[in-house]
């Protein structure tokens, strides 16, 4: 496989994850001449609050195979259970603009990761435009430079949040799962922000299934990518950034070796775009994951509007 452009994009769910994940993925990309795409979660850190979740008997069982919590570290699986969580962006703001100041592409994750992952689907078109208003002006005041880009926690996304999107002037955002870069249609009508969805699994969807472990893990993904298509691929800071850090410098040495180029998602874009059709976002779901996610529905011709 030789000269395969791909997009990468890092997750920043939690404090831990931007104060500990992000300088290392810093360090590691910078070595490795790379630039990426970083979408960070910027207001309070309620990610403890997914505990009740372990009733589920998927959730438990992927917390189990992916080794969860010597993964995000037991700090953050007490976030806000008791209390409202920390401010992220007041509390690593150096952290936020260093990532900035590497030439990296930075856009919006979420103001609060975890309510959005859990009731963006009930939530209102006024809260949804609030959550999203908040994280993009929060994040923008940080790093005194507009935010073009956004991706929704969970790739939980629906209607109501793609007609919000499209009043904040975004270039494009990457909320779902699918194959190719497309325009997303409403009630019939093609918007105008592209959305980039990710077309590759991520370590807690692929580890511990299938036989996959640490050993095999990263020859086993770069098996995934494909020539002359959009590779997208998801990394998070609380994951590849810490415990799994030698791991990711590992996995882009050898993806050099395989010809794989990595940019930001900006670049991709620009490349995959004129090739874009239209399609809906539907709810689907994603072996390795637990709960329902967003997906690419099927494709019509670029252009028609339905």
């Amino acid at each position: 496989m030789f000269g395969v452009e791909a997009g990468l994009r890092i997750d920043v769910d939690t404090l831990r994850g931007t104060r500990l994940g992000v300088p290392g993925l810093l360090h590691v990309l910078r070595r490795h001449g790379i630039t990426a795409t970083f979408f960070f979660s910027i207001g309070p850190d309620n990610m403890g609050r997914h505990l009740w979740r372990l009733i589920r008997p998927g959730f438990f069982i992927k917390m189990m195979r992916s080794r969860a919590a010597s993964l995000y570290g037991w700090d953050i699986l007490q976030r806000g259970i008791l209390w409202p969580g920390p401010n992220i962006g007041r509390s690593c703001g150096s952290v936020l603009h260093m990532a900035a100041e590497a030439g990296h592409e930075i856009g919006l994750h979420a103001w609060d990761h975890h309510r959005w992952q859990m009731r963006v689907a009930t939530m209102s078109s006024a809260a949804i435009r609030s959550e999203l208003i908040k994280g993009k002006e929060a994040l923008e005041a940080i790093i005194d430079r507009r935010i073009t880009c956004s991706a929704v926690p969970g790739w939980r996304c629906t209607d109501a949040v793609l007609m919000e999107k499209e009043r904040l002037g975004f270039s494009y955002n990457s909320d779902c799962r699918g194959a190719s870069i497309f325009y997303p249609m409403v009630n019939g009508t093609r918007l105008s922000q592209p959305q980039v969805p990710v077309t590759l699994p991520t370590y807690d969807e692929l580890i511990g299934r299938n036989g996959i472990n640490n050993n095999t893990y990263n020859e086993h993904l770069l098996s995934l990518f494909r020539p002359n298509q959009a590779n997208i691929l998801t990394i998070h800071a609380e994951v590849e950034g810490i415990g799994c850090l030698a791991l990711f410098d590992d996995f882009l040495g050898k993806a050099r070796t395989h010809g794989i180029h990595f940019l930001p998602l900006k670049n991709i874009v620009s490349h995959f775009l004129p090739l874009a059709q239209t399609a809906p976002i539907v709810r689907g779901r994603i072996p390795g994951r637990e709960g329902w996610l967003s997906c690419q529905g099927y494709r019509q011709e670029a252009g028609h509007d339905g």
